[in-house]
C-alpha cells in the first residue's frame, strides 16, 4: 500500500515535469490561442476534481450530521479559499502569463513567476494528499481507484501548466536546460505537500471532511483568481471555454469510471 500511495503522490509531479520538457520540442513562445486552451483545460480539470474528488466525499462522510451535513464542506471550502487569498496578499503576485508584464529584470521576473506557480501547486498537492489520507482512514468512502483518478486528473492538467510555466522563461532567453529545471522545480512542492498532508491528516481523521473541502476551496481559488481570467484576457477567443469543457468532462469521466 505504501508503494501505491507513493506512486499516487508522484504522478502529478510527473505531469508537471513532462509539460516543462516541452521546451525541448516547441518554439520559444506559445501562441495566445494555445495558451488560452491549455489554461482553460487545466481549469476544467480542477473544477471537476474539486467537486467529484473532494467536495462530494466531504459531504458523504458528513451524512450522519443530518441537515447540518453541509457544514464541514462549507467551512472547509471557505477556509481553503481564504488560505490562498492570504497567500496572494502576503507574497509577490504574478499571473502565469509573464509575457503580459512590463520590462523587469530577468531574475526578478523569473523568481516571481516560479514563486507564483509553486504557490499554486500547493493546493493540488494537498488535494492528492488528503484524498489518499481519506482512503487510508477508510471512513470517507474514498477508494484507491478514486484517489488514483484525482492524481491522474491533476497530472493531466499539470502537463499544460508545466508548459505554460517553462515557455515564457525560454522566451526571455533562458537556456532550455535551465528552463526545464525551473519548470520541474515548480512542481516539486506537490509531492511534498501531499506527503505532509497525509501525515497530518492521519492524526486528525475526525476533521477529514473539513480537509477535503479545504483542498477543494484552495483549488477553486486558483481557478477563479488565475486560470479563468487568463483564458479570457486579450482578444476574444472561444478556445479557452472549449478546452475548459473538455477538461471538466475528462476529469468527470476519470473520477466516475475509476472511483
Amino acid at each position: 500500500m505504501e508503494l501505491q500511495i507513493a506512486e499516487g503522490i508522484l504522478i502529478p509531479f510527473l505531469g508537471t515535469s513532462l509539460g516543462a520538457a516541452m521546451v525541448f520540442f516547441l518554439k520559444k513562445q506559445i501562441s495566445a490561442d494555445v495558451q488560452k486552451a491549455l489554461t482553460g483545460f487545466a481549469a476544467g480539470v480542477m473544477v471537476a476534481a474539486s467537486f467529484w474528488s473532494l467536495l462530494q466525499p466531504a459531504l458523504e462522510s458528513s451524512a450522519a450530521m443530518g441537515t447540518l451535513a453541509f457544514l464541514p464542506a462549507a467551512v472547509g471550502f471557505l477556509a481553503g479559499m481564504g488560505f490562498l487569498l492570504a497567500l496572494d496578499m502576503i507574497t509577490p503576485h504574478m499571473h502565469l502569463d509573464s509575457q503580459q508584464e512590463g520590462p523587469k529584470s530577468g531574475f526578478k521576473r523569473t523568481t516571481k513567476l516560479i514563486l507564483a506557480v509553486t504557490l499554486h501547486n500547493i493546493p493540488e498537492g494537498m488535494a492528492v494528499g488528503v484524498v489518499y489520507a481519506g482512503f487510508l482512514a477508510g471512513e470517507t468512502g474514498i477508494t484507491a481507484a478514486g484517489a488514483l483518478a484525482l492524481a491522474l486528473g491533476i497530472a493531466i492538467q499539470n502537463f499544460p501548466e508545466g508548459a505554460i510555466v517553462s515557455m515564457p522563461l525560454r522566451a526571455e532567453g533562458m537556456s532550455k536546460g535551465k528552463t526545464f529545471l525551473y519548470g520541474v522545480l515548480s512542481g516539486v512542492v506537490e509531492p511534498i505537500a501531499a506527503a505532509i498532508t497525509i501525515v497530518a491528516a492521519g492524526a486528525v481523521v475526525p476533521i477529514m471532511p473539513y480537509l477535503l473541502a479545504f483542498a477543494a476551496g484552495a483549488m477553486m481559488y486558483v481557478v477563479v483568481e488565475e486560470l479563468i481570467p487568463e483564458m479570457s484576457e486579450g482578444k476574444h477567443s472561444n478556445w479557452g471555454t472549449i478546452a475548459f469543457a473538455l477538461g471538466f468532462v475528462l476529469m468527470m469521466i476519470l473520477d466516475v469510471a475509476l472511483g
